[in-house]
């Protein structure tokens, strides 16, 4: 009987400071968004009227993310799961079934003209060969995010989602979209006007991961992966012997660094081609707060300000 009236208690203790949590807080729409960059689409739109939970944070990858009991708990207590689709989480569909979640799921990427990874026409599929972006839907490219043109879509079906989930908060939502497009189109300036002082025989760049194919497209860029598309691979000593003969044969000037990989092939490449090591660029993962690519925003700044400091000279 002690026991029953001590459970009883706590109860109500519970319930107590439930109800005298700020309205405000209770009031919030509960989503999730599976990635840090996403994560903050939803936070530009979403404004004050929604609570986001990020799943991968920042530096993380959600190439082999693994979820977590917490990452459950939030979908089964979600609203609205914002995804990016095109398989870029391939482990999403598994956690929301398991979570037990009635969240509405949004792909933020609906709408976007996929593109092929580099190479992906090549006889190599022909021969056989086992490249670990098949992983993805039909070979797909998921990293639309990297093209400021597909963010704006991406925007759109966030403020519907939002809309359609709160219907009160249709002119908030509508208001920052706008405003967050806004801030967009003038990112696009900022990294065309950027770019015009790069020569177009120097806008080929090594990377240590296949993610800027939608980047290169917008902007005139030919990105070339060591790892052949994905973290989840390493790359053989054929695959790094002939990148190694391509970047002299081509005269790469500049090899970068990803934030969510290891720099160790990166470094070994430069040595071993004289090209110099341009820096770190973020692409799948924003930094932490503290960081450089704190916010999309800040990332397309740091990304083209690398790439013109290690380009343009």
């Amino acid at each position: 009987m002690r026991i029953v009236c001590n459970v009883i208690t706590l109860l109500a203790i519970g319930a107590g400071l439930a109800l005298s949590a700020p309205a405000h807080a209770q009031d919030k729409l509960a989503t999730v968004a599976s990635f840090s960059i996403l994560g903050d689409f939803v936070k530009n739109v979403g404004g004050d009227r929604i609570a986001v939970t990020t799943l991968v944070g920042p530096n993380g990858d959600a190439h082999v993310y693994e979820p977590t009991p917490a990452d459950a708990k939030a979908l089964n207590t979600a609203k609205v799961v914002f995804i990016n689709g095109l398989g870029f989480e391939g482990w999403m569909d598994r956690l929301v079934r398991a979570s037990g979640s009635k969240a509405t799921v949004v792909t933020a990427s609906q709408g976007v003209t996929p593109i092929a990874f580099a190479g992906e026409e090549e006889d190599d599929h022909a021969k056989g060969k086992k490249h670990a972006h098949e992983e993805h839907e039909h070979g797909q490219d998921p990293h639309a995010f990297q093209s400021i043109a597909n963010v704006k879509l991406y925007v759109g079906n966030i403020r519907d989602a939002l809309i359609a989930a709160d219907p009160a908060g249709k002119d908030v939502y509508e208001a920052n979209a706008t405003a967050y497009t806004a801030k967009l189109d003038a990112l696009d300036g900022e990294v065309k006007a950027a770019i015009q002082a790069i020569p177009e025989g120097q806008r080929k760049i090594i990377t240590s991961h296949d993610a800027f194919g939608y980047f290169g497209k917008a902007y005139g860029f030919a990105f070339i992966a060591p790892q052949d598309i994905s973290t989840e691979s390493e790359a053989s000593a054929k695959d790094v012997a002939r990148l190694i003969r391509q970047i002299k044969a081509d005269k790469v000037k500049a090899v970068f660094v990803e934030n969510i990989t290891d720099r160790r092939l990166i470094d070994r490449i430069a040595k071993e081609t004289g090209a110099v090591v341009g820096g770190e660029l973020y692409s799948d993962a924003l930094s932490p707060p503290d960081g450089p690519a704190a916010t999309y925003i800040d990332m397309f700044h740091h990304n083209i300000k690398t790439l013109s400091a290690a380009l343009s000279s």
